[in-house]
This record gives structure tokens, C-alpha cells and sequence, in this order.
């Protein structure tokens, strides 16, 4: 990480936290905070990221605003947050996308979703196009040629896939490498932290989604949003399977496992990204950071609008409207493969490598 003013200050923050402990139940930060004496910028970023901004800090302290110390722990772990996604991304000439990311999300669904319309009617006539397919193992590649499905599908992926691994190998470089021997039972409790979202449940009670309740809400809602994109991802990967293995050709019958797991998947995404969305609305603007909100809310509603268009692809099969819905799905997903690396779906991969330091430090 990059001395910046944002760094100053956590910094600032943890020495004064470090003095009086009061929060160290609240979560994996504070018993990371005071194994430390220093702060070195590599430490805060390790520390912003292993925080999942529960808020309960914040409510808590007794030197928040308006004391003059004017501790903020979730708002300054906010903005060093954002400047590691941008300072270990990969390439680093696309990092600048980080700086105005509600813009560039918008502008690369945008773009991605004209570019499959424009593809589709350049490639099919207005009859094949519009016509009523009948649902039959071969439908969809009628409209859209299985080449193409598989030549955007798999070059944008693996782009990303390889960009996230540069970004988290950077990260841990710099803020994880230092956190010792990780061995096998830390890999291990690191996952169970990662698949539990333990830390989102603050000292026990939940975080703090308005004020100085404590609400369980924001960890149910990730919860969904989280395993609903993990059943579409399998859903992905059985119809690839299906398809490339077995020779079974989309679209599957609605008891198939790939609509079953996308189906599950798609309604848990829903409910997680548009109550997410909903909680940012209401939440109390002190422990935030304003100016980052767009990027949040730009990533929740593609992640809800891939999980809207995929329902109701379900739903047209067989009509002639399914050309138009199929084109527009694929649009929406080629925007968050290409997305991935550089929207803050890579705090997933920061804060899970995050969580596999502190792991390592506990043992």
C-alpha cells in the first residue's frame, strides 16, 4: 500500500484504538490490531480488508464524532479499502476504472449489452430472430450461434479469473505474506470464515445496518446474495458439462439440475443484492463513505438485473420473445465477466486472503 491521507489516518485510528481496546469482541480486527505496536501501510490495508464494516466499532466508541478525536474506524477502513482494489489491480492501467466505477459499470453493461443485440441481428434474420422456438435440446443456439456463446463466454472468464489472481497475488504480497506459515488448519478456518461470514456478525448480536441496534439482516442478506451467485456459477458449470461432455444441448427440461441450481440461485441473488440495496438506502451516512456508494450500488443492480433477465429467459421459452431475452442475459453477463477484476467483487478475494492471514496469525 501507498502512504496516502486515507492510511494517515487509519493509522491515526488504530493507535488510538489500540490504546483503549474496548471493541476487540467485535471482530477479527481489533485481536489482529493488538498483535501490532507499528502500523506500516501493508498492516492497514491487511486490516481494512479483513474488516467487514459491521459498523459496531463505530457506535461503540467513546471517542466517535463529535469528540474531538473524531475516531471512524468503518469510514477510514472504507477508503483504504478502495485504494488497495485500485492499487493491486491487474493490469495496472485499467486500476483507473476503481476511480469513477458506478460510471464504468454502467457504460461496460451498457456497451456489452448493445454489442450481443448488435451481433444477434447482424448474424440471424428478423424471422429466426422472433420466431417461437419450441423448447428442444438445440433452441438457443439458433438464435445465437454455440460459437459465440463460447468464444465471449470463455475469453472474458478467463480474463477475469486471471486478473483476480494477479490482484490477490499482489495483495497478499504486500499485506498477507508477512502473516507466517499458514498450514492446513488455517486454511481450513479461514474457509469456515469465509462461508460463514462469522465476521458479520459483529460480537454476536450483528452488525449495526442504522444505528446502534444490532441486526442480523445485512449477514442474511449477503448470505443470499452470496450462495445464490455461487448456485448460478454451478448451474454455468453443469450445462457446461452437460453440454461439452455429454452432449446434452440447452435449453434442460425445468427439473434439470442447471435450472434448478440457476433458478435457486438467480431468486437468492435477487433478494440479496435488491435488500442490500434497499439497507444502503436507509443506513446512517456517518460510518460511510458517500462518494464510494455508487460503485456498490452499480455492482448490486447488475448482479440483480443478471439474475432478472435469467428468470425471465426461463420464462419466455418457447415464445417469441426468447431471442430478444436470451440476447440481453448474455449482454448483462458479458458485463460482469469483465467486470469482475475491476468493480468491488474483488473484495471477496481480498478479504478472503485477508481472513487466511488472521487465521494464520491465531495459530
Amino acid at each position: 500500500m501507498r502512504e496516502t491521507e486515507a492510511v494517515a489516518d487509519a493509522r491515526h485510528y488504530m493507535e488510538i484504538c489500540n490504546g483503549c481496546r474496548y471493541c476487540e469482541g467485535f471482530c477479527a480486527v481489533f485481536p489482529a490490531m493488538e498483535l501490532r505496536r507499528d502500523f506500516a501501510a501493508a498492516d492497514l490495508g491487511y486490516l481494512a480488508n479483513l474488516c467487514h464494516n459491521c459498523m459496531g466499532c463505530f457506535y461503540a466508541c467513546q471517542y466517535a464524532p463529535p469528540h474531538e478525536f473524531g475516531v471512524n474506524v468503518p469510514r477510514a477502513f472504507s477508503l483504504v479499502r478502495a485504494e488497495s482494489y485500485e492499487q493491486y489491480a491487474w493490469p495496472a492501467p485499467l486500476a483507473r476504472a476503481f476511480q469513477r466505477n458506478g460510471v464504468v459499470v454502467s457504460l461496460v453493461a451498457a456497451v456489452s449489452l448493445a454489442l450481443v443485440l448488435i451481433l444477434v441481428t447482424a448474424l440471424q434474420s428478423p424471422a429466426t430472430l422472433y420466431a417461437a422456438h419450441p423448447v428442444e435440446p438445440g433452441a438457443f443456439y439458433a438464435v445465437i450461434p454455440l460459437w459465440i456463446m463460447q468464444a465471449l463466454g470463455l475469453v472474458t472468464f478467463v480474463f477475469s479469473l486471471v486478473a483476480l489472481a494477479m490482484g490477490g497475488v499482489n495483495f497478499w504480497r504486500d499485506a498477507g505474506a508477512s502473516g507466517g506459515r499458514v498450514g492446513a488448519g488455517a486454511v481450513l478456518r479461514a474457509l469456515w470464515d469465509v462461508l460463514s461470514l462469522r465476521n458479520l456478525g459483529g460480537g454476536g448480536h450483528g452488525c449495526n445496518d442504522r444505528d446502534e441496534r444490532f441486526s442480523m439482516t445485512r449477514r442474511w442478506l449477503h448470505h443470499a446474495m452470496f450462495y445464490g451467485f455461487l448456485l448460478c456459477f454451478a448451474a454455468t458449470c453443469t450445462g457446461f458439462v452437460y453440454d461439452a461432455f455429454l452432449g446434452w444441448q440447452a435449453p434442460y427440461g425445468l427439473l434439470s439440475a442447471p435450472v434448478v441450481l440457476g433458478t435457486v440461485g438467480g431468486v437468492l441473488l435477487i433478494v440479496g443484492t435488491v435488500g442490500l440495496f434497499a439497507m444502503k438506502l436507509i443506513a446512517d451516512p456517518a460510518p460511510a463513505v458517500r462518494r464510494l456508494l455508487g460503485a456498490d450500488v452499480a455492482l448490486l443492480m447488475l448482479l440483480a438485473l443478471v439474475a432478472i433477465t435469467g428468470l425471465v429467459l426461463l420464462a419466455l421459452r418457447g415464445t417469441g420473445a426468447m431471442g430478444v431475452a436470451l440476447a440481453v442475459h448474455l449482454g448483462f453477463i458479458l458485463a460482469l465477466f469483465l467486470l469482475l477484476p475491476y468493480s468491488k467483487m474483488v473484495h471477496g478475494v481480498y478479504r478472503s486472503l485477508a481472513l487466511l492471514r488472521n487465521a494464520a496469525e491465531r495459530a
